[in-house]
């Protein structure tokens, strides 16, 4: 069994954590749906939340939605109660004074990166959010990765087109929760027509893959976040860290920088141990083993104890390796490029999620 400690806490550190649940309890809740392109259905997913939200009681009112919506959403539409947007110097803005004095316990906000027109309180609606999560009202908002600031170049060189409209990273890394709105590329183009955002024009499969792939190792990072606040909240650092060992497990196919880099930073910051692992030699080609030895040297420089595993059946020799070493999460990675049918069949990484009991496993997009 691992070995626990009974740890005080000095009252300056009892302070801060009682500080920021105060924080905490007084700041209202922030649900972004992310779309990694335009069309993927992240609006009707909001609304169909807060459709949901409001049939269960909560009181629930539409701050914000796009002009061009699909009779599906219009549907919706009619079951909420709308806050109608104010016109201001040729453009339009969400009410917030109105959404503040009338203090729902919700608010949808549809297109959190869209810029308010001049003479507003705030220059983007993102800001718009912020003031009324600070006030107590929980927001559910949609945002596509083009518009995140810090994703543009990266987006852009997918896409070759730029956008104008940002927000910034931070206050996406502050969501209590983010959802990509997933559908498969090849289902985007052909229900949604998925289009480039600049030129009007249906991006491609390919395209479409990577930014999906983009999407989702953000939405992973701000579980991280996620996580981390919530440890800092409950003073968890030091009474949780003896407890984390985290495997990275590593294939050839697998593009797993990211990867050892999230188990590099929840090791550290649960002071837990880092144990990566790889299939022997052997069954490695020249080609293979040349795009493993980076990771390898990553893994190395983390403070990672690495090992070759023997056995031609991995996840065998992967389970096997973590029983012995007292494991508490399994990192691997999935092939985005799956058909449907390789899925519903199921495959390594679905045998090694059935098998794994007691062992929590974290499956990374490849």
């Amino acid at each position: 069994m691992p070995e626990t400690y009974a740890l005080r806490r000095d009252p300056e550190q009892l302070l801060r954590e009682v500080e920021a649940q105060e924080a905490y309890e007084r700041r209202g809740r922030l649900k972004i749906f992310l779309g990694y392109a335009s069309g993927v259905g992240k609006s009707y997913r909001m609304l169909d939340e807060g459709r949901r939200r409001h049939t269960r009681g909560e009181d629930v009112v539409v701050g914000a939605m796009q002009a061009v919506t699909s009779v599906e959403v219009q549907k919706i539409l009619q079951t909420l109660e709308v806050i109608p947007l104010q016109r201001l110097n040729g453009g339009e803005r969400m009410d917030i004074d109105l959404i503040l004095s009338r203090r729902p316990q919700v608010c949808l906000v549809d297109g959190l990166a869209y810029n308010n027109p001049p003479g507003s309180r705030h220059a983007e609606r993102w800001q718009d959010a912020e003031e009324l999560l600070e006030a107590g009202i929980s927001v559910i908002g949609t945002v596509n990765l083009q518009y995140i600031e810090e994703y543009q170049e990266q987006v852009e060189h997918v896409t070759g087109s730029k956008t104008t409209e940002t927000i910034p990273l931070g206050f996406v890394n502050n969501a209590d929760e983010i959802e990509v709105v997933d559908a498969p590329p090849e289902e985007c183009i052909e229900r949604f027509g998925c289009n480039d955002p600049k030129r009007g024009t249906a991006a491609s499969q390919e395209q479409l893959s990577q930014l999906r792939e983009i999407a989702l190792v953000l939405a992973a990072e701000v579980v991280d976040r996620q996580l981390e606040a919530y440890v800092r909240r409950h003073g968890l650092e030091q009474l949780w860290g003896v407890h984390e060992r985290i495997l990275v497990v590593l294939t050839p196919r697998a593009n797993s920088t990211h990867m050892i880099e999230s188990g590099g930073r929840n090791a550290r910051r649960f002071r837990g141990d880092l144990f990566v692992v790889h299939p022997g030699d052997p069954y490695f080609t020249p080609e293979e083993k040349a795009r493993l030895e980076p990771n390898l040297a990553l893994a190395s420089r983390l403070g990672a104890e690495v090992e070759a595993l023997d056995g031609s059946d991995l996840v065998t020799s992967v389970l096997q390796f973590a029983r012995t070493r007292g494991i508490t999460q399994i990192f691997i990675a999935r092939n985005t490029a799956e058909t449907w049918w390789e899925r519903l069949r199921g495959g390594d990484v679905d045998r090694l999620i059935s098998e794994a009991e007691g062992i929590d496993v974290r499956v990374f997009p490849s």
